[in-house]
């Protein structure tokens, strides 16, 4: 028994070590993202987006809304009523003909005491039901709906197009943080490689104090482009997070680097070419003067008759004494048609018609301004992905040439042939050098952002209604 016990007790604290050193790796790897995984999963967790689909199911539900009123509306209605006076009537009863002394005589007292007439207690129960059968304005209100929820789903697709164009400006300028760190720690490195050789040389004697500090302070000098470089990457991270919709502390990580991006970018940007017409602000301009234009047929249609259909059934009762008893209910029911023939308003519907023309017209000449903005800016689009194209060839070749120059001093001031400040002005023009090919291929690839987005050709999941499975 203690054998087994101690089996036991050695299996559980090896399933147990198992289990941590499990955990420990999964959070000291975290998941490496790619671009594409991170704007799939921003468009999944986004707030933003979360926020546009939920619009896209109020106006649905709006859109129900306006539907119902054009189907039957029944209601159940129940009224009580108590008599505090009842009503006095005369009468005379020389109308009634005769001419006795008697009769005048009994005329007159019931003319002065009068008759009090009705019930203490009245009841009525029932049900009452109307339905539209001519309604020009609901008609059109209908498909009034039809264009809200198209601009709404049009919104929401522009959200997308704005997300996917933010979580890549994002990405790029991660990636550029991380370069541009790595190029800043090679500089430390080399910093710190010749201050550690001046040490060894002061040591040897063949190095003076002045070598040893010259070279120290060019390395502490490195270290606070370090830092800063340290925290870019970590700005730029959280940015990217909170694009995505995830928690800051997520064990995640983003995958690649701007000179991989080299390669493909040409391709990939001139295949966008130069067609605005999926433009989102366009595409809505549309839209909206569609919704002005229906607006002015449902400003129309109510110079036009409408036509009701209605029908009540109820139960009445009244009584004297007591309101808990002595009921003697009695049905009657009623159907009826009303018709409404709008003649004079005193001018509001022809003004209103006109003031909704007017907006028709506001929204086409607004169009007019915004294709030329827009095919400003894809012309400035294109412009810079040309300058850019340029300077990515530029510093690619700078860089080769720093480093060749870089090689050689080196090479030069091992033997004595060239001095530190030769050496260190080299090392600054390769590390320069670098940072600019990085910064170029950022511009380029945010250039062909911004160009994407104008054009509005983005791959991005269509919008939906969030409520339509509920």
């Amino acid at each position: 028994m203690k054998l087994k016990f101690v089996s036991a007790a050695i299996a559980a604290c090896t399933f147990a070590l198992g289990a941590t050193a499990q955990t420990e790796v999964a959070v000291a790897e975290p998941a490496l993202l790619t671009l594409d995984q991170c704007i799939a999963i921003a468009l999944d967790e986004s707030p933003t987006i979360k926020v546009a689909d939920m619009e896209i199911a109020r106006m649905d539900y709006s859109k129900k809304e306006v539907l119902g009123q054009l189907l039957p509306s029944i209601s159940f209605d129940g009224a009580y009523s108590r008599t505090i006076e009842k009503q006095t009537m005369y009468m005379s009863m020389s109308s009634l003909g005769g001419s006795s002394d008697s009769s005048d005589e009994s005329s007159s007292s019931s003319s002065k005491t009068g008759i009090q007439v009705g019930l203490d207690n009245s009841y009525q129960l029932g049900f009452s039901a109307s339905l539209p059968l001519i309604a020009p304005q609901l008609w059109q209100s209908l498909k009034l709906s039809d264009e809200q929820i198209a601009q709404t789903v049009e919104e929401a697709r522009s959200s997308r197009l704005t997300l996917v164009k933010s979580i890549k400006t994002a990405f790029y300028a991660y990636l550029l943080a991380v370069d541009s760190r790595q190029v800043i720690q090679e500089s430390y490195d080399m910093a710190a490689l010749t201050h550690e050789m001046y040490v060894k040389q002061q040591s040897a004697g063949a190095a003076s104090e002045y070598d040893v500090l010259r070279t120290s302070v060019a390395m502490k000098n490195v270290e606070p482009e370090l830092t800063q470089a340290q925290i870019a990457i970590k700005q730029a991270r959280l940015q990217l997070l909170i694009l995505m919709g995830l928690d800051f502390n997520a064990a995640v990580d983003f995958d690649g680097s701007l000179a991989e991006y080299e390669k493909t970018m040409y391709a990939d940007v001139l295949a966008l070419g130069d067609d605005y017409s999926n433009n989102s602000s366009l595409r809505l301009n549309t839209i909206q003067t569609n919704l002005l234009e229906r607006s002015v047929k449902i400003q129309k249609m109510s110079f036009v008759p409408t036509l009701a259909l209605a029908a009540n059934y109820y139960w009445t009762s009244m009584s004297n004494g007591s309101p808990f008893k002595n009921f003697n209910w009695n049905p009657y029911s009623t159907l009826s048609l009303s018709l409404s023939i709008p003649i004079f308003q005193g001018g509001q519907r022809y003004h209103s018609v006109r003031q909704a023309q007017v907006q028709v017209d506001q929204m086409r000449m607004q169009r007019e301004d915004l294709e030329r903005s827009i095919a400003m800016q894809v012309e400035v689009a294109k412009d810079n992905i040309a300058l850019n194209v340029k300077q990515i060839a530029s510093s690619a070749e700078s860089v080769g040439q720093a480093e060749r120059a870089y090689d050689i001093m080196q090479r030069s001031f091992k033997i004595g042939a060239a001095s530190y400040l030769e050496l260190r002005d080299s090392e600054l023009s390769l590390t320069q050098s670098r940072l600019a090919y990085y910064q170029s291929i950022y511009n380029y690839l945010v250039a062909g952002a911004d160009l994407e987005l104008l054009l509005g050709n983005a791959t991005v999941t269509e919008p939906t209604n969030p409520y339509s499975k509920k």
